[in-house]
Formats: structure tokens, sequence, C-alpha cells
């Protein structure tokens, strides 16, 4: 027995003794315990029991409006455990780990897939290589992929991240970049400097709610919760150029943006007292920034064509020439900024009195002229003269959807929150002490200002070589296309199969992007649109012998084959990333597999992507129809394809967003948005051939039954 002395010295072991600690104290210490151990233990049990929940994917292969009994039961399940007021990453701790599917659901759904691209020879040889792969190396690369997955939160996002984007040495404007647009036909002032303020303010107000949680989350079905790990990243983020890779450099709270305007980089910051800049106060900002008369120093004008440029001699050039003095404090202060503004001297937007209006507001936005926008940020703010905005973004960090719900909460904010005064400038009062914007210095040797003009050059051929096609479809919409019982998206799809085929005059391996974010870090996954079920229909459609009713009958397989493929996707059921996984395994073990080299150098002819709208509550557009957005879209990603990219607009417009390259003499963008339309009402047709009939068919019922009433 220790001496009570000893008791009080040694501070390692207080609680060993009765001696040291009364009755009543060691009755609170292991109730305190008690409760913490129980608390911990009904934390964990709440995140699993959601986990296990939330891994139930049943519910998603459902017809549209004939839920189960079952799935009702675990909808409710799930909002009994999700809480009543989740924040934006409550939800993430329960997301379960993306699945890897088995080797041979996979091959077996890749062979389907690419049954109507190929002929019978062709088919065949595919076959041995897949077979072979499964039999000889398969296994061995899917032990590998497994194990990650019992260690990686996403099995395949890392990969996906580092291989797809950041190892790429080719430009990155127009080949990786994307654009979203601003109100179609609302331009809400005409103030430059005015509608930057706003919407700045707007986006500080998205960030400081993102940074403490504040969003809701976005869950499908209003319910289930979809992964926000992307969202992390949104500001105060660079992609940094490396020689070999890239690196996406994160930071916390930044406190400047930098201002670009006619060559010259400007720093401005955000916060004064302790809160962020009002908007009155970030016009006058801006303006001060558009009366600056002060002309580009030496190499300036055009320096940001290195971000435009490949990747390997903007990354020599940030070593060289960027590494110390003023050029690193100005590169820095560009690199650590919340996100890049470029106030263009140009107005843009859509213009129905002016023809390709749309095509040059999107080229503006995906490149500019080469050396305006900072393509490495996370995203570029683009401002015009005649008040429309845009954004440039950078793909490595997050998708499309990513930003786009930032977008939807600006744009709203913007003009239903901020609003403007009746001489269009930004509300409140004018602040005139704040200091002056700071001009970046830059000392850029002849040496250096060669690179940049190489740089631009390059980018400038690409950018050049964009042939664009902004196009409106309003002769109907998601609402009479839901009134013939079909997915708008399997509806849109099978209409481009069919503009294809009547463009080109042959099939292609076609990309719509699909999310896994029902998963924990989930990004995207391929839905391969060209389906034998979606070949037979637009064969039918090209038939003069084939009949309506039979088209239709065709048009239905091959849109519920293109529901189910898409579901399969969302569910980690899908074929490309797991290829795509397998195929980096083997390059670690050096083990050579025809098969997947093969699998991954089939090249995408016809990408798409659909821009979802994912905050409908923040605009009524029945009480405000004018206020829609545009979408947005992306370069073409074969030299001899099409990017589509197209959003569905409240109940009667749909926007495409059609690029492909000049170079190509097979390809006219503007050309396959004729065939779009054309296909879109052609389909549109069967079911009006097919609702005539049957209300012809139900006049003669009603009027049989009326005459045997009579007798």
């Amino acid at each position: 027995m220790p001496s009570r002395k000893t008791c009080h010295t040694i501070s390692i072991m207080p609680f060993l003794s009765r001696d040291c600690v009364s009755v009543q104290t060691r009755a609170v210490l292991s109730a305190m315990l008690f409760a913490t151990g129980l608390w911990l233990f009904l934390i964990y049990l709440l995140r699993y029991t959601l986990k296990a929940l939330l891994s139930y994917h049943g519910w998603i292969f459902e017809s549209h409006g004939k839920m189960s009994t079952s799935t009702k039961v675990w909808l409710s399940l799930v909002k009994m455990f999700s809480g009543r007021r989740p924040l934006l990453y409550s939800f993430q701790a329960s997301l379960p780990r993306l699945p890897v599917p088995s080797v041979d659901d996979t091959i077996k759904r890749y062979l389907e897939s690419v049954r109507p691209l190929l002929d019978n020879e062709q088919y065949t040889q595919m076959e041995i290589l897949a077979n072979d792969f499964k039999e000889t190396r398969a296994a061995r690369l899917q032990r590998y992929l497994i194990l990650k997955s019992w260690w990686a939160t996403n099995y395949v996002s890392d990969w996906w991240e580092e291989y797809i984007y950041l190892k790429g040495r080719s430009p990155i404007m127009v080949n990786s970049n994307f654009y979203i647009m601003d109100f179609l036909y609302v331009t809400p002032t005409h103030r430059q400097a005015a509608r930057a303020g706003n919407m700045v303010h707007a986006m500080l107000q998205y960030r400081r709610k993102l940074e403490r949680g504040e969003h809701a989350p976005l869950r499908a079905l209003g319910t289930v919760p979809l992964c926000s790990t992307q969202m992390e990243r949104m500001f105060n983020t660079t992609r940094i150029p490396g020689i070999e890779t890239d690196i996406v450099q994160h930071l916390t709270d930044r406190k400047h943006l930098i201002v670009y305007h006619k060559g010259r980089f400007f720093q401005v910051w955000l916060y004064t007292g302790g809160r962020h800049l009002l908007p009155s106060e970030l016009e006058t900002q801006f303006q001060r920034i558009l009366n600056d008369t002060s002309e580009p120093q030496p190499g300036e004008h055009k320096l940001a064509a290195l971000t435009a440029g490949d990747r390997l001699p903007w990354a020599r050039a940030r070593i060289k020439y960027f590494s110390q003095g003023v050029n690193k404090v100005s590169l820095d202060a560009i690199e650590s900024a919340a996100f890049f503004l470029a106030l263009d001297d140009e107005p843009e937007g859509y213009n129905p009195a002016k023809n390709n209006s749309l095509d040059s507001y999107a080229k503006s936005l995906l490149h500019g002229k080469c050396y305006d926008r900072w393509f490495d940020k996370s995203f570029t703010l683009i401002s015009y003269p005649n008040g429309k905005m845009g954004v440039n973004v950078e793909h490595s960090w997050a998708d499309a959807p990513i930003v786009g719900h930032m977008w939807e909460y600006v744009l709203a904010t913007d003009c239903f929150h901020l609003g403007y005064t009746e001489e269009g400038h930004c509300k409140g009062d004018v602040n005139r002490g704040l200091s002056f914007p700071t001009r970046l210095q830059w000392q850029i040797s002849e040496e250096c200002q060669d690179i940049v003009e190489t740089s631009y050059l390059s980018a400038k051929q690409i950018a050049d070589d964009v042939d664009f096609c902004g196009y409106l479809f309003n002769e109907f919409g998601k609402g009479l296309i839901k009134k013939c019982r079909t997915s708008p998206d399997a509806f849109i799809q099978l209409a481009l199969q069919l503009a294809q085929f009547r463009d080109q005059s042959v099939f292609c391996l076609t990309y719509e992007s699909s999310m896994t974010r029902m998963f924990r870090d989930g990004r995207t996954e391929t839905v391969r649109s060209c389906t034998s079920e979606a070949v037979a229909f637009v064969r039918a459609m090209e038939d003069t012998g084939a009949t309506n009713a039979h088209r239709l009958v065709l048009f239905r397989k091959a849109a519920e084959k293109h529901q189910n493929m898409y579901r399969m996707a969302m569910t980690g059921s899908g074929i490309d990333r797991h290829l795509f996984c397998l195929y980096i395994v083997s390059k670690y073990l050096g083990v050579d597999s025809p098969f997947l080299t093969k699998v991954l150098s089939e090249p995408w002819k016809l990408s798409t992507s659909q821009t979802p709208q994912q905050q409908l509550n923040l605009v009524d557009t029945n009480k405000f129809p004018k206020y829609v957005g545009a979408g947005g879209g992306f370069g073409p990603v074969a030299d001899d394809g099409y990017g589509v990219s197209y959003i569905i607009v409240g109940e009667n417009l749909i926007t495409f967003h059609i690029s492909s390259k000049f170079s190509n003499p097979k390809t006219d963008s503007h050309k396959f948005g004729q065939h779009i339309q054309k296909a879109m009402t052609d389909i549109q047709a069967l079911f009006k051939l097919d609702n005539d009939k049957k209300t012809e068919e139900h006049a003669k019922c009603v009027h049989l039954e009326n005459g045997k009433k009579h007798i």
C-alpha cells in the first residue's frame, strides 16, 4: 500500500488507490465514463445503422410513381435516423463505400456495350481478349483493387483525379475546363461593377456558409444524402503545375481576390473591420479598377496564357522565373486568392436579335482571349461590360454539379435578396474610405516573355479550332416528355443517337456522365448510351418501311435500357471506372494486358452530360419564368467527335451546348444542332401519333357505347 504522499506524486496512476479518491468522486467518475461510453456507442450505432440503410439501392430501380411498401418503410427509417436539421457534412461518415463490381459482371456488360459498334470479326477478337484477361490476369488485379477498397474511402476517386486530370501534360483550357452561363433572358443591371459587386458578395456569403457547414445537404428524393466532399475545395484552391504531375493546392480562408482587367492584375481585400465588404463597397473597388488607365507592365498583359498552354513549359517557367522576388509574391497572391475575377471589356450574352450570340458567349467563357482567365484557379468569375456574368471552372477538384450548386445560390441571392437601386447600383452607402486595390508587381524577363508568347500561340490555335453551337430547343420540354411516360434524359440521349447517326452515318462509342455521390467521395461514372436497343430504334427510324407503332415499341425498350444503365452506374455497377482502376493496378504491378489497353484507348466520339437543376426552391420559375439559367458546356473530347451538354430548364425549354473542331471536315456543330432538333421532333411525333390513335379509338368506343344505349 503506497503512502498518501506517494498517491499525490504519482500523477499517472491517481485512481488506483481507494484511499486517494472518495466514494462519491469514484461514483461520479464512473457515471461520467459510463455516460461517455454510452453516448459514443449510440453515436456509432446510429452512424452504422444509417450506413447500412444507405447501402440499399433497390429504390432506384423501381418504376416512377410505383414505390413498394418496403421502400416506403426504408425511406421512413432513413428520415428517422437522419435527424431533423442535418448540416452539409452531417452524413459524410454514414455514406457507404463504393463497391468493387465482380470482373465477370463488368466484362459481360462491357462486351454487351460494344456489340453494336463492332462487326462479327471485331467482336470475336474482343471476346478473345476479354476471356484471356478474365482467365489469366483479372483475379490478381481484382484482389489488389479489393484490398485498396478496404482502406481507401473510395477506390476510384484519388486515381481518377491524379491520372485523368493532374498527370495530363496537354493544355487544360478547352480540353478539361468547362463553363457555366448566366441567366438566359434576364440581366438585373447593366452596370459591370455593380453586378460584379453583388455576385462576389453572394459568393462570400456562400463560402461562409460552406465553411460552417450551414448549407442543407443535397439529397436524392429529398431524403437520400449525396457526398459533399468536393465542395470543400471550391474556394482558395489552385491547380499548381508540376514537371510530371500537377497538384491541387487548397488553403484555408483567404481574405483577398485577384482581379484582371486590360492586362493588369489587382489585389482586392474582401474584409474590412472583421466583416465582408458590402456589395456597394465591392462595386466601388471594381469601378476604381475599371477607371484605372495605367498600362500593363512588360510581359504582364498575356501572362495568364501560361495557364492556357502546355503544362510542362508552365511548370518549368514557374520554377525558374516565379520562385523568388516580386514575381513570387505576386504569383502567391494569385494562387492563394479566394478566386479569380476577370473584368472583360467586350459585351457577351444571349441576344435573340443577334445570330450566334450564344456561340460567342460560350467561346468567351470557355477560352476567352487565352490570356484573360487564370485557368488554374478553381474557378474564374467573368464579368462583362453589359452586366452579364459567367464562370470558367478547372475540372480536377470537382465536377459540374458542385459548381452549379454554388452558381444557383449566387444568381438567386443576387437578384432576389441583394438587388439594385433604380439606377442599377448596388444597394447601400458608398464607402470612399477604402484603400485602393493594389497592383501586382512583375519583373518578366524577355526570355520568360517568349515562353508566355509560345503558350499563348499554342492556346490560341486550340481556341480558334473550337466550333461551337448554342441551341435553344423550345418546341417542347420536360413537361411534354413526362406526359409520354418516359425519362427526359433517356428521351434526349436517344435523340442524340439518332442525330449522331444522321450526321455521321455510323454509330459511335458514347459517353454520358453519371454521378456516384451516393457513396463516400464519389465523383462520376460512365453510361454507355449507344446500346443495341438504341441502335435498333435508330435503324427503325431510318427505315421507311417501319411502322410508327414498331418504332415506338423499340423506343420504349431503348429508353428502359438506358434508364437501367444509368441506375446501375449511380449504384456502383458501372463499367468504365472499374476497368480504369484495373488498368492502373496493372501498371503498378507491371502486368501487360492487351484487353485493358484496348479498352482504355477507345475514343469517345460523342461525349455528353446533363447539367442538373439542384435547388428549384431558390427561384419560382412559375412566378418568374424569365429567371432561367442557360447551363454550361465543355470542349470536344475527340478530334473527330462532338461534346454535347444540355440542361432541361423548367417545363418547356432544353438548352444544348455543342462543340466540335473546325479542323475536322466531318464535324459541324451547327449542322449537328439541326440534327438534334429534327431528332427531338421526330421522336415526339411518335407519341403524338400514338396519342391521336388512342383518342380516335376512344372516340369510336364512346360512339359504339352510345349507339348501344340508344338501341
